[in-house]
């Protein structure tokens, strides 16, 4: 759900920053008009192509013929640069003419009183042309969007293909077309053609090899010499560069904003709504606090304490129905809808809590020694006259007076609490490739999370939403990165967010016990329309969070922000879930932001940056194999002889370490693909092939079944097991797999072990621990936990009631590369 366009529909006439600008540097004054943007093109044939369309037009007998010159020229005069006619083929180009006519027929079959609307579409693979009529400056929610549409078809980057365009867009003032203060609005899209089309860019900066053909011909001297110093900004960053020019004596700014392939999804149509509306910073705010209160208004309350307190911990139907309303508590109380609902029906609100956000942490600059004033807002401290900073306490009251049930004034008193417990954030600072905010989390109830946080981070980017917290100042542990098969898993993911890293956290440091470092985590969701977007969202979350831990040096790059805090601080960080790939980059990146602490920064990197890669030497797998070991060692059992099931594939870092490192008979492993079982042993090389090349097990070779065994991938529908049990649905299957009896174990149990080395946290909680017990007889009779919080407390405590062997996550995973630091 998107909730900036009708935000932005709503807070209309919204003040602006009310900042001035600062004195121009002479280097970003240009000062020829002439000079300052593209040479002027002019095709001498115009005149002579435009009866060659004409004489097209009339044999093709669409238009009337005494209307055909009379509409070639109302083409020929939108204004379109010269460009254009001088590349395009006479065909295609009365193609655009009979399609302009064609939509102003349609249009005209309409009968609107709102004058001529025109809407055209041409799209080609190589190129594109969109031409409607519109209002200058505004936003229609309601219209074509087709700069939206033009960017999801040529101009977003999409992995595997390498073709890249470039657009051009022009306004024209046409009689007879659309109502007074309306204008033909034209899209021009082309395919790029580049001086070196095998030339793989990646860090190069020489503009002339890296420019489109048409560029490098039209464009003045002093432009080419803004986009080269723009590439060289650019090159070194994760997020945008914004760079600003005057144009003496005109009263005319020149923006130039730059920004890697592939890291700005919708840059083009997002630049145009912030042009159309300026206020914008109250419409990133509303959604940032939306996604917070999301998190944290759904708290559990005084009733369910109580309630708990009443029932029997040792009864598990008591503890299985507490934990089901606690679920729902969490997930239906306060809905997204209703977060999203209660601010856009209050925009005058949300402007008073913008409001005292930005008096707090906006730094307002000064201009020949002169303070700026703030922007003013229709708050209860400027109405009063009083002009001194809101107290929460006032806006409190404020808000209750404003609103029409407690429902609502519950939701929005969600933005004083964000705003009371945020000590810094990024959120002003001119270049970020992502939001993040640094709170104090004193505002958590204790009764929920006991353990108190010495730090929490907050993040918000395009493609994701994140936290990393930490139990004491020098505190260590993973970044995990959350991925979302469905729109429905993406909810549960998103509903349970915090709380799996606060879990994550808090086992990480029970884990440090004994160490001097405490316990910390980081987890990034990505949204459900980004799962492709993995690396890019660390990416962002990373270098926000160093935008936070780093003084600001860079005028109009990275400034100062306002720290609350007022202390040093830093994360330690390592390779969880997703993210191993990407640690070697946060090393760098880290290094060239300018950090002290880049060596430490993380752990896992490659030995050339002086680490020790966690996979490679197996650092938590050792771990867990040692406990499974010293079992079998201390029951004097044959560890060629166990049956082994085991959750996450050896696509995975433990996974894949599981199967080069154990002997067992293997009957069956669960992953993100599917399900793989054969009670008779899974092929031993087939899967040390696949742990080798960190292959799902959809790439298992199914030929090496025995006739009892089978592969269910989560896409397969209506499938029937070898013994007759019908599947219905793979990712139904997948998701309960290893609550499933395998009968590959004696006595009919599952299997001897199951190894969890992947998977959800809470996979095995109290409502479903019944499927893991059999007459009171656990299927599995050890259970080495290797994947964090894969069982709650209270499931570990009735497996180990009927009598299996239970060692948890906290003990068994702790090993970790110390030495590195």
């Amino acid at each position: 759900m998107t909730l900036l366009p009708d935000i932005k529909q709503m807070l209309s006439g919204l003040p602006t920053d009310g900042t001035a600008t600062p004195e121009t540097p002479e280097d970003h004054k240009l000062n020829r008009r002439a000079s300052i943007g593209y040479n002027e093109w002019r095709f001498a044939g115009k005149l002579s192509q435009k009866d060659l369309v004409v004489d097209i037009i009339q044999k093709q007998n669409w238009i009337p013929g005494d209307k055909i010159k009379e509409e070639v020229d109302l083409y020929y005069g939108l204004g379109i640069d010269d460009l254009y006619f001088s590349e395009t083929s006479v065909d295609t180009i009365a193609g655009h003419v009979l399609s302009f006519y064609a939509a102003k027929c349609k249009a005209a079959a309409k009968q609107n009183d709102g004058g001529l609307q025109v809407s055209m579409v041409v799209e080609a693979e190589d190129h594109a042309v969109y031409i409607d009529t519109s209002f200058p400056g505004v936003t229609d929610s309601a219209g074509p969007l087709y700069e939206i549409r033009l960017e999801d078809k040529y101009l977003n980057f999409k992995p595997g293909n390498k073709n890249v365009f470039r657009v051009e867009t022009f306004r024209s003032a046409m009689a007879g077309v659309g109502t007074k203060g309306q204008e033909l609005r034209s899209y021009f899209v082309n395919q790029c053609h580049f001086v070196n089309d095998n030339l793989d860019c990646g860090d190069e900066a020489n503009l002339e090899m890296v420019s489109d053909k048409t560029f490098l011909e039209k464009a003045s001297k002093n432009t080419k010499s803004i986009y080269k110093n723009m590439i060289e900004a650019v090159l070194p960053r994760t997020g945008p560069v914004i760079d600003r020019y005057e144009v003496e004596g005109t009263g005319e700014w020149r923006i130039v904003i730059g920004l890697k392939r592939g890291s700005g999804a919708n840059y083009f149509s997002a630049i145009t709504d912030l042009y159309h509306y300026y206020g914008i910073q109250e419409s990133v705010y509303a959604h940032c606090v939306s996604i917070f209160t999301t998190h944290f208004l759904n708290r559990l309350g005084n009733e369910y304490t109580t309630l708990r307190q009443q029932l029997d911990p040792n009864n598990a139907l008591h503890q299985q129905l507490l934990a089901k309303l606690k679920r729902r508590l969490r997930s239906e109380t306060y809905t997204r809808n209703d977060i999203v609902n209660s601010i856009r029906s209050k925009p005058e609100v949300i402007k008073v809590l913008y409001q005292q956000f930005a008096d707090v942490h906006r730094i307002v600059p000064k201009l020949n020694g002169q303070g700026i004033s703030r922007p003013t807002s229709t708050s209860p401290a400027s109405i009063s006259g009083q002009g001194r900073q809101i107290k929460s306490q006032e806006l409190l009251s404020f808000v209750a007076t404003q609103t029409t049930d407690e429902h609502q004034t519950k939701i929005l008193s969600g933005f004083l609490i964000f705003n009371d417990h945020v000590l810094k954030t990024n959120f002003y600072q001119a270049t970020k490739s992502a939001i993040s905010f640094r709170f104090d989390p004193a505002f958590l109830p204790l009764e929920e999370y006991p353990q108190r946080l010495f730090a929490m981070f907050f993040v918000v980017g395009a493609e994701f939403r994140g936290f990393h917290l930490r139990f004491k100042n020098v505190s260590r542990g993973g970044i995990r990165l959350v991925s979302s098969r469905s729109n429905e898993a993406y909810s549960i993911n998103a509903r349970s967010l915090f709380d799996e890293n606060y879990a994550l956290a808090s086992t990480q440091d029970r884990k440090n016990k004994e160490l001097p470092e405490g316990g910390a985590k980081g987890v990034i969701l990505l949204d459900a329309d980004a799962q492709d977007k993995g690396e890019s969202a660390f990416q962002k979350y990373v270098d926000s969070l160093i935008d936070l831990l780093l003084e600001g040096k860079s005028p109009n790059i990275k400034d100062k922000i306002v720290d609350l805090y007022g202390k040093d601080e830093t994360l330690y960080c390592g390779p969880d879930e997703g993210t191993a790939g990407f640690v070697d980059w946060a090393t760098t990146h880290a290094k060239t932001r300018g950090a002290p602490w880049w060596k430490s920064f993380f752990t896992g990197k490659s030995k050339t940056l002086g680490g020790i890669p966690h996979d490679v030497y197996g650092m938590t797998s050792l771990s867990v194999r040692q406990y499974l070991e010293r079992t079998y060692e201390r029951l004097g059992l044959d560890e060629r002889t166990m049956t082994k099931v085991q959750t996450g594939g050896p696509d995975g870092d433990l996974g894949s370490n599981e199967i080069l490192l154990g002997q067992e008979k293997t009957v069956a492993i669960i992953d993100g693909s599917g399900v793989l079982c054969d009670p008779a042993g899974l092929s031993k090389t087939e899967l040390l092939r696949l742990a080798r090349a960190r292959q799902m097990i959809s790439h298992y070779d199914t030929g090496v079944l025995s006739p009892q065994g089978y592969r269910i991938l989560i896409d397969e529908v209506n499938r029937v097991l070898p013994t007759g049990e019908k599947v219905a649905r793979g990712i139904d299957f997948r998701n309960s797999a290893h609550l499933r009896n395998f009968n590959a174990g004696q006595a009919g149990r599952s299997a001897d072990v199951l190894s969890p080395q992947g998977g959800r946290p809470e996979a095995i909680n109290i409502s479903n621990v019944g499927g893991l017990i059999e007459n009171g007889t656990p299927t599995y009779s050890y259970i080495i936990e290797g994947a964090n919080l894969f069982i709650t407390q209270d499931a570990r405590l009735e497996l180990e009631k009927a009598g299996c062997v239970v060692f948890k996550d906290a003990s068994t995973n702790k090993v970790r590369s110390y030495t590195e630091l």
